[in-house]
């Protein structure tokens, strides 16, 4: 009985793994929906990131293994991975504290692959967002959800963590500036700049004044950002190959099944000698990796970020601490909510039998009733925890 996870992400599960449980938003809606079917299981949600995907679900049954098995099931089975060799060393599952401590720690940027980043607390947002649509999520799971978002929000205000936030998309302009040495006057194009990963590394990018900026779109979708700044050359996606050679450098982050890039295409466009960086922020990957093996053309993906986040992160241990603090008050105040959620019928009873006691033989004879109840149905241990607490 209570909240379980099962997690895929960047802590285990490589790159390839990872790829095999990017699901859709209608992927996700019918795991929900589906898993909601079962009588053990009665609120779920799903988050699913570039560097993660997780189920989260409230279940009353006794058989924490039947839920997880369930769990597991149709998660495998969405992912078609049901035969894949070794695919339960990449699964974590996380029940009862251990879960509540899990989606705090995530929510705030904790336990992602760069500590205190920003994208996290928006994508739980919409993925809880998503499960209310859906009619798959209850009482436990929203307030669940709503406190780890209030609890993350705190963070943000109260330690430095966020204010020296470093995302993915941030660290793509940061490999792309050293091996170039500057991005000043270089042209980088932006494939998927409509999206959120992308639209972040459009704003972060314009921010700097230096690059001559170039953007995809399908369909003439327009491209606005924050500012309302358009200081780039918007192109169809159609022609993308065609401006390749021309670009220093390349990022996409798309959410599509497919490449948007791929090698022998790529091949044939680049004819002009000089050193190009390809960044790709998408799971599936984006650009096929072989492009790597054009000389002097340098290839990133998702999983090589570690070792920048690693330093990035070192820096932000001391605020970290102080983010484990303020959250450790909010998961306390979420268990003793659900102690409370989950004994509302017992305290009725309990209010109930109070009252009829006292209606018939006054307050104080319905208090020395309670109290022998408390005696007569508690451990001594129970009891000393008892009157500690109306002590206090």
């Amino acid at each position: 009985m209570g909240i379980q996870i099962i997690s895929i992400s960047h802590k285990i599960a490589p790159l390839h793994v990872r790829e095999m449980f990017a699901f859709t938003e209608e992927q996700q809606k019918h795991m929900m929906q589906k898993i909601t079917e079962h009588l053990e299981v009665s609120e779920c949600i799903v988050l699913s990131t570039c560097n993660r995907t997780e189920m989260y679900v409230y279940s009353d049954s006794e058989s924490k293994g039947c839920v997880f098995n369930l769990m597991e099931d149709t998660l495998l089975g969405e992912a078609g991975a049901q035969e894949e060799e070794d695919i339960g060393n990449y699964l974590l599952f996380y029940h009862g504290e251990k879960a509540i401590h899990h989606l705090f720690q995530v929510t705030a940027g904790l336990d992602s692959m760069v500590i205190g980043e920003d994208q996290i607390l928006g994508q739980v947002k919409t993925a809880h967002k998503q499960a209310r649509e859906a009619g798959t999520t209850g009482v436990y799971l929203n307030t669940f959800f709503r406190m780890a978002v209030t609890g993350a929000k705190k963070v943000k205000t109260e330690t430095e963590l966020s204010k020296t936030s470093v995302s993915t998309a941030t660290l793509a302009l940061k490999v792309a500036e050293e091996e170039l040495g500057t991005l000043k006057d270089k042209k980088v194009l932006i494939i998927g700049a409509t999206g959120k990963i992308g639209g972040i590394v459009l704003m972060n990018i314009q921010s700097l004044h230096q690059a001559d900026i170039y953007v995809t779109t399908r369909k003439n979708k327009l491209i606005q950002t924050k500012h309302g700044n358009d200081d780039f050359t918007t192109i169809d996606y159609e022609d993308r190959y065609n401006y390749l050679d021309q670009m220093d450098v390349v990022i996409s982050a798309t959410s599509s099944p497919h490449y948007t890039l791929t090698y022998s295409k790529m091949k044939k466009q680049l004819v002009t000698a000089k050193r190009r960086v390809f960044v790709d922020l998408a799971v599936p990957m984006d650009i096929e990796a072989k492009i790597s093996a054009v000389d002097d053309t340098c290839y990133y993906n998702i999983d090589d970020f570690t070792r920048i986040a690693r330093e990035n992160n070192q820096k932000k241990l001391r605020e970290a601490e102080a983010a484990s603090g303020i959250l450790d008050e909010y998961e306390l105040q979420f268990e003793q909510w659900m102690v409370f959620q989950k004994s509302l019928s017992v305290m009725g009873k309990v209010r109930d039998n109070f009252v009829k006691v006292a209606e018939h033989k006054g307050v104080e004879k319905a208090f020395d009733h309670f109290f022998y109840w408390v005696r007569e149905n508690n451990t001594p241990e129970d009891l000393e925890t008892f009157f500690h607490c109306l002590n206090h």
